[in-house]
């Protein structure tokens, strides 16, 4: 790093910005507490702006005199996921028309150097040597060709397996860690798994900068559609073929199998009971954190994708129309020929006859007969009509039917309504039905039930009428 890349760095990177902001302790206090240290991943604006809320208020209560965050926790989001900011990133999901909001790679980075330079109470350094050693054994096994040597240390390893059965054997507390050891071991897990979690977001940055590009490369693209698909794809199986990609890949698919997930839940819950450890809450579904993770990664793969198709589909819409165009355009040529004059070009040719219209041909005058019309309608015969049912009406009272209901039902019972007009025979038809059926009191509610059926019987008009309707059901409050 020479002078020029650190002068660039403290000018442009948005994690030396975060430590030269103004509300610098603010910022990293909350917004790594709530996305590293609590694991949130993408979150709504409404929840982290009532946790910054809830933030503020605490903080400008130690001085309600002289408070020093005076403005609302929307123009502080706002203003740290900004561009000149890059805190933040502001964003759409798929299917909502909320604002997200997630943590940038220059979070993760500049909240986890912040929190190295607390003194740690307990360095360990054994649980490292070994990791630096055991990576030095895969590499040097994982490279030799010779198959001798593979064998020889495989067989070193197995030795090393039968003395230490044969010591558990004849001494059952033999190679147990004691608590210092654990203490070493779960240290460095801890910041392992913590700084998978950065990686992930830094990962899934890189992924999004293509998405990115190549939604650039599509809008400004003016040459074929073949270059700038195998542009496309070439730098999508540049990513693919990677280290980056390929270890990320490798790391998904072991996340994924049933044996290692079984074998990972069983150890973070081994991992829990150890009562002198104290270990962190977060650490028993730390595992879950890296699947959500690598998701998101997958999904912005898949954007990219679905970018890809979309292109590809909008192409074939533009060829489409193109046809459309050329075919209106030979319609409209067609047009012009049938109203205007004929080309200049052609074959000319001389119609053989003559047309002869004879004087003869054409019809005499015919006068048509006078038609004769009797707008005169004879008189209507004269017929009794009943006009009494026109006065006739059926008024059927519905307090009186919730009369009868407080009589017959007790409060907070229920009744059918065939055992209701049992105790109660219908007088006014097929209307007093529809009256207990549209009852809608205080203490009183009428319900169907579609799935059963029932059959009331009952005389009107001096007829026996007979009803079928679903099963009404009476209930007092």
């Amino acid at each position: 790093m020479d002078y020029a890349a650190i002068d660039a760095l403290r000018e442009r990177h948005p994690a030396w910005r975060m430590l030269r902001a103004t509300h610098a302790p603010l910022l990293l206090s909350f917004l790594g507490r709530f996305f590293v240290d609590e694991g949130h991943g993408a979150s709504p604006e409404g929840e982290i702006i009532d946790a910054l809320d809830d933030e503020l208020y605490m903080r400008n209560g130690e001085d309600p005199e002289n408070p020093r965050f005076k403005r609302a926790a929307a123009d502080y989001l706002t203003e740290w996921a900004s561009t000149d900011s890059g805190f933040l990133r502001r964003f759409y999901p798929l299917g909502t028309d909320e604002i997200h909001y997630d943590a940038t790679p220059a979070l993760e980075k500049a909240y986890s150097w912040v929190q190295s330079l607390h003194a740690r109470p307990f360095v360990g350094t054994e649980s490292r040597l070994q990791t630096a050693i055991e990576l030095l054994r895969q590499i040097a096994q994982g490279t030799e060709v010779d198959p001798e040597i593979r064998l020889a240390e495989l067989q070193r390893r197995k030795q090393e397996i039968e003395r230490e059965i044969e010591q558990i054997e004849a001494d059952p507390e033999a190679g147990l860690l004691d608590i210092t050891a654990v203490r070493d071991r779960y240290q460095q897990f801890s910041s392992t798994a913590r700084e998978l979690l950065a990686d992930f977001r830094e990962v899934e940055e890189n992924f999004r900068a293509l998405d990115r590009s190549a939604r650039e490369r599509i809008a400004t693209w003016k040459g074929s559609k073949g270059d700038l698909l195998e542009e496309l794809v070439s730098g999508r199986s540049r990513i693919d073929s990677s280290d980056q990609g390929r270890s990320f890949q490798a790391f998904y698919d072991m996340l994924l199998s049933s044996s290692g997930q079984e074998e990972l839940s069983a150890l973070l819950e081994r991992l829990t009971t150890i009562d002198e450890l104290k270990a962190d809450r977060s650490i028993r579904t730390v595992h879950h954190g890296w699947a959500e993770a690598a998701e998101r990664t997958q999904l912005t793969v898949r954007q990219i994708s679905e970018q890809l198709r979309r292109f590809t589909d909008d192409q074939i819409w533009l060829e489409n129309r193109r046809v459309l165009d050329l075919v209106r355009e030979i319609e409209g040529t067609a047009l012009e020929l049938r109203t205007g004059a004929p080309p200049e070009c052609g074959l000319e040719l001389e119609q053989a006859g003559v047309d002869v219209s004879l004087p003869t041909e054409r019809p005499l005058h015919s006068v048509r007969p006078a038609s004769e019309v009797d707008s005169l309608l004879p008189p209507a015969e004269q017929e009794d009509v009943d006009t009494s049912v026109l006065a006739d009406q059926v008024i059927v009272d519905p307090a009186r039917l919730a009369a009868r209901l407080r009589n017959l039902v007790p409060e907070r019972g229920t009744a059918l309504l065939e055992d209701v007009v049992t105790m109660y025979p219908v007088e006014h038809g097929a209307a007093e039905l529809v009256g207990y059926l549209a009852l809608d009191t205080d203490d009183i509610e009428v319900t169907t039930d579609e799935q059963e059926e029932t059959v009331i019987e009952y005389d009107e008009a001096g007829r026996s009428m007979r009803a079928r309707m679903p099963r009404v059901v009476v209930r007092r409050r």
